[in-house]
């Protein structure tokens, strides 16, 4: 799944160990998660939309996802 991870990290001044560091898991995660190799589970979207004071849909594109359940 796409992402904006990367570009809010870098609006917000946050290193990936300091966004993980934030979220209680791995600078590895955040790697994968920015990479689009992991998708995260819903409440650690939320969990990083809450760290950006923004929307899950903010972060994530769902919009590829939901042209593949159609």
């Amino acid at each position: 799944m796409k992402n904006r991870l990367r570009e809010l990290r870098g609006r917000h001044n946050l290193t990936q160990e300091q966004l993980a560091a934030k979220l209680g898991i791995s600078r590895q995660s955040i790697i994968s998660i920015e990479a689009g190799r992991y998708n995260p589970s819903l409440i650690l979207a939320y969990r990083l939309a809450r760290v950006f004071a923004c929307r899950i849909e903010d972060v994530f594109d769902f919009s590829e996802w939901s042209e593949e359940a159609k």
